[in-house]
């Protein structure tokens, strides 16, 4: 396990595939079905598609950190990233015709930490585009 933190560590894009797999996971167990994974379209990506229980549509923003030095790992969606993944959705539901659904976008911040387990926090409805 510390071979495995040292990597994820030193290697930011590992950190953040891992992280999103991470909380993924988390989400599912929440009660949240996959739809999509890194969908990318020419305007923005999005790291994660999901279904709730209730049948709304969850936009999750996944923010991946080795720790907090700079500040909380929420804080790094801007307006600018809110307004580009608000425009990643809107293509995703045209694309896949989607109407009538309730939406949400959610962030979710994970940081990984020098030891311990990694520490994850989820903000429903985090932002209205």
């Amino acid at each position: 396990m510390i071979l495995f933190r040292r990597r994820l560590l030193n290697d930011r894009a590992r950190l953040g595939r891992w992280g999103e797999r991470y909380c993924e996971r988390y989400l599912r167990n929440k009660g949240l079905r996959t739809l999509a994974r890194n969908y990318s379209c020419k305007v923005g990506e999005l790291d994660l598609v999901m279904v709730d229980a209730d049948r709304t549509l969850v936009f999750v923003e996944v923010r991946s950190r080795a720790d907090e030095r700079f500040g909380p790992a929420e804080a790094t969606v801007t307006s600018v990233k809110r307004a580009r993944v608000a425009r990643a959705a809107r293509h995703f539901l045209a694309v896949h015709q989607v109407e009538d659904r309730p939406l949400r976008f959610d962030v979710v911040a994970l940081i990984l930490g020098r030891s311990g387990p990694p520490q994850i926090r989820h903000y429903e409805r985090a932002f209205v585009p």
